[in-house]
């Protein structure tokens, strides 16, 4: 879940293939599957119970604007996590930058969700499937200060902070005072 309670500061990571990827399993009874049609509700559903949106309608227009129009894409490109029940409540895409590189995009799982392992799952599958995608690449993401809980993940797999974004060492400053509070 975002944490809207601190500032927002905006990063950028990026991932050299240099470093192999862990090995990642889900919980038992948990299933991985790529978009079919249909998904985007339940994107939109996940999405919003991370605080990624004030509302449905807000997610509906952003996944119609965004990933509507490549209904071929998000079928390689989109996945999602399915708990035991056969409820989706986690997803990651691995897209596409305005400038055409790789990007790991929107990783999110449900608040009930979360601390089980889920997050690591999609984030190795989809740095795996953007070096697929993008051989010889390096991989990159957008993430805020708000995400701290996910830039922990990202490191762990070898992405690193691309310095002089606007407020970079105002946002280090901060993942570093919750670092320490965390402990």
């Amino acid at each position: 879940m975002l944490d809207k309670t601190i500032p927002y500061i905006k990063f950028q990571m990026e991932r050299n293939i240099s470093q192999p990827l862990p090995d990642r399993q889900l919980p038992e009874g948990y299933q991985f599957s790529f978009y079919i049609p249909g998904d985007e509700r339940d994107w939109q559903i996940i999405e919003t119970s991370v605080g990624e949106f004030d509302n449905l309608s807000e997610a509906e227009r952003y996944f119609q604007k965004n990933f509507a129009p490549y209904p071929d894409e998000l079928a390689k490109r989109m996945i999602f996590v399915t708990d035991p029940s056969g409820k989706k409540i986690a997803t990651c895409t691995a897209w596409w930058a305005k400038e055409g590189g790789p990007q790991f995009h929107w990783l999110a799982v449900m608040p009930e969700a979360q601390r089980q392992g889920i997050a690591s799952f999609l984030a190795v599958k989809v740095t795996a499937l953007l070096e697929e995608l993008y051989p010889d690449q390096p991989a990159m993401l957008h993430t805020q200060t708000w995400n701290y809980h996910a830039i922990t993940i990202y490191k762990k797999l070898g992405y690193t902070f691309v310095s002089g974004t606007k407020d970079f060492e105002k946002g280090m400053s901060i993942l570093e005072e919750i670092a320490k509070r965390e402990g």
